[in-house]
């Protein structure tokens, strides 16, 4: 039999196969001509003796992008002047395959400069280049292999508890780290194999699933059970043996699965399970990688768990060390918050408490001992047993905290503490307040200003006894009707980096801004602050708020306190006050009661070192007026006093001769209140009074 593609100038593939392709070829590039050797010729499938010299005859089996790209190579080198050039291109074969071709190349020129004439050599290189994609695809491989081991693990490697290792799986990322294209991770719990995470399309399918005793039938619980990975290439397949799955196969899209279990030092904790869309086997490579994941996944949990479970140890500890219950007190709500620090599992000092005090007074405390660990937490609720004992026993604030300081003093430790420790009468109002090294209070007062009096402070509980500085100044404020007192520990408003007046300007527009109770205040303040500072410090909060006192609607009240260190106080009382009048219906009282307002409240700001508190009502019988009242620490009443026309002073008690239809001075407490009424007379006709002798002077 004739073979024809003898004839036809090509060689078949057997030919080819069975040679060893490396030949020479000289390129005549004045004439036009190229010489090429057989081995030459048999590298671009030409049989020899059919060759014409020609160079495109040698390039005709190329595709013509293949051609077109080997030209330009050849052009660049010859316009460029470089002496020599490389390219590899491929040539179809007739069995469909393709060889890969290797040319290097000499360039001759003469003396100008000008080419004229190329050497070289071409050889087959399907071998080399295919062994060498092949290796390039084996590391790819691998590298994505070691990619997906080192991305998981340092995600992990943040991973503190247990919600952190299932947010690191089932995050942003998660299954890209995982190579996979489902996650399921579930614990032994109780006898229970608990699914914690699901994370892909169609696995919600699997939610009423979730908890399951730990038996065979499914083939994760099996997994845990045997301490064996299963890998399924076929979903219908593992339909067989697992009956139970079948009422999914038409909504999980997922072809195969990796059933993997979770051990850590001999410890089953559960089992994970991988799912895959195109996947069709498990190489042994890839089941290597599975089960290296499935390790690094079991030692994280294993920490996470420990993590945990010893937070909870702490957490419970540090939770007997606080007050179990919050007394009710008469006259106003108390709320307490506490929140401990999500970064290491040892717990803090932070502390709160309210104490019951004779007549009726109430105790409150905010402290912070010294560090974040167990010792912290033990003398902590030792100071708060020893604190709560000397406030109980009825001593003034600055000498609880004294006698406070020596007790931690005298402990066998060298932690000191911080705290702000206040009684208050919500009967009257009154505040005593005394401060250790710690932060001072806000007031919110009635139209949601609020202010941080100064509250001048002590050295830290402990340090004050051991250098001899037991002084304490107390500090007297005024809590009128529905105004709000917050105390915290440093935790709710500091943050690293950041200084803690910004901290404290914060909160302080928090407090305004938030809700009135005492309850719903402190859920606002813990829910703002814990998410904007993340929670990275213990956190201790006490609300206490006065019952507000509205009246009725036929005679309704206000109070408010104006801070003597508060310059815009007066102006804004005389607009609460024209305010009201306006919302009561008694517009036309405005006028009157807005100057009388002006006038005794300077005259308390001026004369007295104290702030005033000021109580606005309406009089219902027999005729609606208005009353007005200023209450102040000072002991010393107004007198009368008759100025010259240069006189700068003096003149207040004139007007409110002129003004008032009645008004008067009453004792209240150390202090005195001067109060007035405006408004309609009795009977027609009735004429302003002067001072009430009852109280006047």
């Amino acid at each position: 039999m004739t073979d024809n593609r003898a004839h036809s100038g090509e060689i078949g593939p057997t030919e080819r196969l069975a040679m060893n392709r490396t030949g020479s070829f000289d390129w005549d590039l004045d004439a036009g001509t190229i010489d090429i050797d057989e081995a030459g010729l048999l590298v671009f499938g030409l049989a020899p003796g059919t060759f014409d010299s020609r160079p495109a005859s040698l390039v005709h089996r190329l595709e013509p992008e293949e051609r077109a790209r080997l030209d330009a190579v050849i052009k660049e080198a010859l316009v460029s002047g470089r002496s020599s050039y490389a390219a590899r291109f491929q040539i179809p074969l007739d069995d469909g395959s393709v060889q890969w071709t290797h040319v290097q190349a000499r360039i001759l020129r003469d003396r100008d400069g000008r080419a004229h004439r190329i050497v070289g050599i071409v050889r087959d290189a399907t071998s080399e280049i295919t062994h060498s994609a092949f290796v390039l695809e084996l590391e790819k491989r691998r590298q994505r292999q070691t990619n997906m081991v080192e991305r998981t693990t340092q995600a992990l490697s943040r991973a503190v508890t247990v919600d952190d290792v299932t947010a690191a799986l089932t995050g942003p990322g998660g299954l890209a780290r995982l190579g996979a294209d489902g996650f399921a991770l579930g614990l032994v719990e109780n006898g229970s194999l608990n699914i914690i995470a699901l994370s892909g399309e169609s696995l919600d399918v699997l939610e009423h699933l979730r908890v399951r005793r730990l038996e065979p039938g499914m083939p994760l619980a099996e997994t845990v059970l045997s301490g064996r990975p299963l890998f399924s290439s076929s979903f219908q397949e593992l339909i067989k043996d697992y009956p139970v799955l079948a009422p999914f196969a038409g909504r999980l899209r997922f072809r195969a699965a990796a059933y993997l279990p979770l051990v850590a030092q001999a410890r089953t904790l559960g089992g994970m399970a991988l799912f895959y869309r195109g996947r069709t086997a498990f190489s042994a490579d890839e089941r290597n990688l599975s089960l290296g994941l499935a390790a690094i996944v079991a030692q994280s949990l294993q920490r996470a768990i420990l993590f945990d479970e010893e937070r909870e140890l702490a957490t419970g500890l540090q939770a007997t060390m606080l007050p179990r219950r919050i007394p009710a007190v008469e006259g106003g709500e108390i709320a307490v918050r506490y929140h401990s620090a999500w970064s290491g599992r040892q717990v803090g000092g932070d502390w709160y408490d309210v104490i019951p005090l004779p007549r009726g007074r109430v105790g409150i405390v905010v402290g912070d001992v010294q560090g974040h660990d167990t010792h912290a937490a033990a003398i902590m609720g030792q100071l708060r047993i020893a604190l709560r004992a000397y406030a109980g026993e009825g001593h003034a604030p600055s000498t609880v905290l004294a006698r406070a300081s020596r007790f931690l003093a005298e402990l066998d430790t060298e932690r000191f503490a911080t705290c702000t420790y206040a009684q208050v009468d919500l009967d009257s109002g009154t505040v005593r307040a005394v401060r250790a090294g710690h932060l001072g209070l806000l007031i919110r007062h009635t139209d949601g200003r609020v202010g941080q009096p100064k509250l001048p402070g002590g050295l830290p509980l402990g340090v004050a006894s051991v250098f001899g500085d037991e002084e304490f100044p107390e500090t007297r404020l005024d809590l009128v009707p529905g105004e709000t007192l917050v105390m915290c520990t440093d935790g709710l408003v500091e943050q690293p980096g950041v200084d803690i007046g910004e901290g404290m300007a914060a909160l302080e527009a928090a407090v305004s801004s938030g809700p009135p109770g005492a309850e719903a205040l402190a859920d606002h303040l813990s829910q703002r602050f814990w998410e904007r500072w993340g929670a990275g410090d213990d956190v201790a909060l006490l609300v206490l708020r006065r019952s507000p006192d509205p009246g009725t609607p036929r005679a309704p009240r206000i109070h408010q306190y104006i801070h003597q260190a508060d310059p815009q106080g007066l102006s804004e009382a005389r607009a609460v006050v024209r305010r009201a009048l306006r919302d009561w219906d008694m517009r036309g009282f405005a006028d009157d009661a807005e100057l009388v307002t002006g006038e005794l409240l300077g005259n308390v700001l001026l004369h007295t070192e104290g702030g005033a508190v000021l109580t606005l009502e309406v009089l219902p019988e027999p005729v609606r007026r208005v009353r007005l009242t200023v209450q102040d620490r000072s002991s010393a009443w107004p007198r009368r006093r008759t100025p010259g026309e240069a006189a700068t002073s003096g003149r207040g008690l004139l007007l409110l001769d002129a003004l008032a239809l009645r008004w008067g001075v009453e004792p209240r407490g150390e202090g005195k209140a001067v109060w007035c009424e405006i408004g309609p007379s009795s009977r027609p006709g009735e004429a302003r009074m002067g001072p009430d002798r009852r109280g006047g002077p």
